[in-house]
C-alpha cells in the first residue's frame, strides 16, 4: 500500500497552478514514480480519474511535436535569463580563436608557442589579457568551434624520388611475372628490435580486475639477456612467414642466413622447380641497395642453392609499404601486446603462434650465431660477384647469378 498523504498534500500545493492538462501530466508522472498501484493512490488522492492518468502518461511517452512545441506558453521573456560569456564579452572568441588557429604556430611572441594548449593554459592566457575565462568555459567554446583533442598522425613520408611512382610499378610487374611462372617471391625486413625481459610491453591483455603483470619502471638492457632482432621472410604466394630472432648484430650476413634458412626448410619444398628468387627488400638497413655485405652474401647463396636471386628495393622513404611490414609484422605486434617479452623463448614462441583470418602461419626459431658488425668488402671482392644491374635504375635492381 501506498501512503496517499503526501501525494495528497503535493496535489493541493501545486493544484492551483495546473490546468487539465498539467494536472493529469503531474497525476501520471507520480502513479510512474509509484510503480505498481500507483494510479490507483493518486486517484484516491487527487480525486483524478485512472482514466485520465493514462492519457497522461501516453502523453508523456509520446515526442513531442512541432505542433505542440509551438503551443507551449513561454515563461521567460525573449532574451531574459543569464547571458552567456562570449555576449557578455564579445573579445573572448576572437581572443581564444588566436591561441588555437594553426597560423598562430609560427608567432614567437605567442606564449602558447612552446607549451601545451591545454584548456588550462588556454585560460590561463586569456586571464591575463584581461577576459574573464575558466578552463571548463573554454573546453565548451573549443568544441562549439569544432575543435577536439587529436594525436598526430604519420602521413607525410619526406623527400620522394621523382621515379617513385615508376618504382613500383616495375616491382610489380616483376611480382606477377615472376608468380605467373611459379617462382618464389618474398619479402624482407627486420622488425623492430626488442629488449629481452621483464619489461613493458605496449597494449591491454585480459587478467583479473587489479591483478595486472607487474614489470620494470626503467627500460634498461639487462646485459644477461641483451635484445631481440626478428629478421623476417614473407612469402606473398603462400601467406607464410619465417621469422629468425638473432641475438647478434643485425647485419647483412644475418638477413641472408635468414633467407638461407627459409629456403632449406619452407621455400624449397614449396617451390620444388624454382629457378628464380626474387626478394623485394628495403633500400636501407641491413638489406640495403648499397650494402656491399648484403651482395656478396647473396652471391653466395646463389652459387649454394643454384638460384637466380633478383633484387628490388623499395624507393626511398616508402619502407612501410613493404609487403611484410602490414602482412606479417604487424600480426607480430598484436600477437604479443600486453605481454612482457621475457626470453628469447617467450619471442619465439609468440611470433610462431601469430596467426590472422586470412590463414597466415609462421615458423619462427632462435638464431645464436654470432654476426660482427663493420665487415668491408673490397672492390676486388664486389668485382667477382656475378651481378647484373638491370636497365632500369640499377642500383635498386639487380640480379645475382649462380656461379
Amino acid at each position: 500500500m501506498h501512503d496517499t498523504t503526501q501525494i495528497e498534500q503535493r496535489f493541493k500545493q501545486l493544484s492551483p497552478h495546473l490546468d487539465e492538462r498539467h494536472r493529469r501530466l503531474w497525476a501520471a508522472a507520480e502513479a510512474a514514480a509509484l510503480g505498481h498501484g500507483g494510479a490507483v493512490a493518486v486517484e484516491r488522492s487527487t480525486g483524478v480519474s485512472r482514466r485520465a492518468i493514462a492519457v497522461g502518461a501516453r502523453e508523456l511517452r509520446q515526442r513531442r511535436t512541432r505542433k505542440s512545441q509551438s503551443t507551449l506558453v513561454r515563461i521567460r521573456r525573449r532574451g531574459g535569463g543569464r547571458k552567456k560569456s562570449v555576449d557578455k564579452d564579445p573579445r573572448l572568441l576572437p581572443e581564444l580563436r588566436t591561441l588555437v588557429e594553426p597560423a598562430t604556430r609560427g608567432d614567437p611572441e605567442n606564449p602558447l608557442r612552446w607549451t601545451s594548449k591545454s584548456v588550462r593554459h588556454l585560460a590561463a592566457e586569456l586571464q591575463a589579457r584581461g577576459l574573464r575565462a575558466s578552463h571548463q568555459l573554454v573546453a565548451e567554446l573549443l568544441a562549439s568551434e569544432g575543435y577536439s583533442l587529436q594525436a598526430n598522425v604519420k602521413t607525410r613520408e619526406g623527400g620522394t624520388h621523382p621515379d617513385r611512382d615508376a618504382q613500383f610499378a616495375h616491382i610489380n610487374k616483376r611480382i606477377r611475372a615472376a608468380q605467373a611462372a611459379g617462382q618464389p617471391v618474398i619479402s624482407v625486413d627486420t622488425k623492430k628490435k626488442e629488449l629481452v625481459g621483464d619489461f613493458k610491453n605496449s597494449g591491454r591483455e585480459w587478467h583479473p580486475k587489479g591483478q595486472p603483470e607487474a614489470v620494470r619502471v626503467h627500460d634498461f638492457l639487462i646485459p644477461a639477456l641483451g635484445r631481440a632482432t626478428p629478421y623476417g621472410v614473407y612469402d606473398l604466394a603462400h601467406n607464410r612467414g619465417w621469422v629468425s630472432v638473432g641475438t647478434d648484430h643485425d647485419t647483412a650476413a644475418f638477413a641472408v642466413s635468414t633467407i638461407r634458412h627459409w629456403w632449406t626448410g619452407m621455400g624449397a619444398a614449396l617451390y620444388p622447380k624454382a629457378t628464380h628468387l626474387l626478394i623485394t627488400a628495403d633500400g636501407g638497413g641491413s638489406n640495403g641497395s648499397r650494402n656491399r655485405l648484403w651482395k656478396r652474401e647473396l652471391q653466395a647463396f646463389a652459387g649454394a642453392s643454384g638460384l637466380r636471386i633478383d633484387v628490388c628495393h623499395l624507393p626511398p622513404g616508402t619502407s612501410k609499404w613493404n609487403k611484410i611490414e602490414h602482412r606479417l609484422f604487424s600480426f607480430i605486434s598484436q600477437n604479443w601486446r600486453g605481454k612482457p617479452l621475457r626470453s628469447h623463448e617467450v619471442i619465439v614462441q609468440l611470433i610462431a603462434a601469430t596467426r590472422n583470418r586470412k590463414g597466415l602461419r609462421v615458423h619462427a626459431e632462435l638464431d645464436p650465431a654470432s654476426y660482427p658488425a663493420g665487415t668491408k668488402i673490397s672492390d676486388e671482392e664486389m668485382a667477382k660477384l656475378r651481378l647484373e644491374p638491370a636497365k632500369f635504375h640499377g642500383e635498386w635492381n639487380y640480379s645475382l647469378l649462380p656461379k
